[in-house]
């Protein structure tokens, strides 16, 4: 019994321990302080500039009780802006500056009782920002049925690109709803317009509230028109995937109805291409693709594919290659582009898209043709990969623009 005793004393002496030393770490990491005590100053501060930013280096003061740095600064004529690192680093960034010139920032040791040092003011020159740099390095070039923005981001900043067109009745330029990019590559158009001289224009803001100038251009649209469907129909090959397993037909795909019912492959297909004949020969200049809705980026909607086309009469089936380029020929088909699905725009992995990246879907998504695509009288569609990496696959509806020969 006393052994038995001893070893319950044992653990309880441990328990206590443990107790206090919880306890002693727990107020090592407090974050409310009664400390009122004033932290010392930042030294040391060294600044290395970036584009419409600042990396800013420093040592920390001698303070117990510092919990994070503070830098507070104007980015622009009417918006102080404030941003925070941690006691863990020695690095805090600025950034939001609307201009490529010099900027104060003051810096303040914060406690944990939120009590401030006193500031050390620096200067940062940081060079010209993001918005500005994209927004006059842009090109704006004819296109099919409208103008062409491109350029690039090399920092993959999160932008809006606000796209002009000057209306002959009001005397105003209408804006088009912005596109919002965070890719390395811009390439957006205007659409709709008819081949006569055109007025567009283009301005750029980033999320803090910066608007670059405005550009703007003249340009003549290069001719497109919507293709019309009621002369597609199912070229069937032997190739083709079958569709019987769930009703699906491959004609749902051009009907004019971006409802269900649309394409549906069979599960056990070993690959997913459709053929179809436009009834006319035609130079493709873009096409439009709904995917089936709720699950936009998920399961077996498509997220890469190719386009093969013929401009033969009667064109003949052929074991299409995988992952060819543009320009391969097989038989009596070109590949005529190789297209991936964008990523959600919002830059949220496809699985957490929001309301604005469904939206987005559900719109249809436009891809440009290559211009070195030749005309064609037929199409062959290959879904190469779904989003959910499944072998069948599924899709609403597809449009083509271009100009009929």
């Amino acid at each position: 019994m006393k052994k038995l005793n001893d070893i319950k004393s044992l653990f309880f002496l441990m328990f206590i321990i443990l107790l206090a030393s919880c306890k002693e770490q727990d107020d090592n990491i407090d974050i409310i302080s009664t400390d009122k005590t004033k932290p010392g100053v930042v030294s040391n501060v060294s600044v290395e500039n970036l584009d419409g930013a600042a990396r800013i280096t420093y040592r920390l003061p001698d303070s117990k009780n510092l919990l994070y740095v503070l830098a507070r600064y104007a980015i622009n004529d009417d918006r102080v802006r404030e941003t925070k690192a941690s006691y863990y680093t020695d690095t805090i960034m600025v950034d939001g500056f609307a201009r490529e010139k010099e900027y104060e920032v003051s810096l303040f040791a914060v406690s944990r009782a939120n009590v401030m040092s006193d500031p050390v003011v620096i200067k940062v020159h940081p060079k010209t920002p993001n918005y500005v740099m994209i927004n006059s390095g842009l090109e704006i070039t004819p296109d099919f049925g409208g103008a062409n923005f491109y350029g690039l981001n090399k920092n993959k900043s999160p932008l809006a690109l606000h796209l002009l067109v000057y209306n002959e009745t009001t005397k105003k330029y209408d804006e088009q709803d912005p596109e919002y990019v965070n890719t390395d590559t811009i390439d957006v158009s205007i659409r709709n317009l008819p081949p006569v001289p055109q007025k567009v224009g283009v301005y750029t803001t980033d999320r803090f509230g910066n608007v670059s100038d405005t550009v703007f251009k003249t340009v003549t649209p290069l001719f497109e028109t919507l293709l019309d469907k009621s002369k597609f129909s199912v070229y069937q090959l032997a190739s083709d995937a079958p569709t019987n397993q769930f009703g699906w037909d491959f004609k749902y795909m051009f009907d004019g109805n971006l409802g269900e019912p649309g394409w549906h492959t069979n599960t056990n297909v070993p690959r997913s291409i459709g053929t179809f004949g436009l009834g006319v020969s035609a130079k493709i200049s873009r096409l439009v693709m709904w995917q089936r809705g709720s699950s936009y980026y998920e399961y077996q909607n498509t997220r890469k594919f190719t386009l093969w086309g013929s401009n033969k009469d009667n064109p003949a089936d052929v074991n299409l290659p995988t992952g060819s380029a543009l320009g391969t020929v097989a038989g009596d088909w070109v590949n005529m582009g190789n297209f991936v699905f964008p990523n959600p725009p919002s830059g949220l992995a496809p699985s957490q898209a929001n309301e604005a990246d469904k939206a987005f879907v559900a719109k249809g998504v436009n891809f440009t043709m290559p211009r070195s695509a030749g005309p064609a009288k037929y199409i062959r569609l290959e879904i190469t990969q779904t989003w959910g990496g499944l072998t069948y696959v599924n899709a609403l509806e597809i449009s083509l623009y271009g100009n009929p020969l």
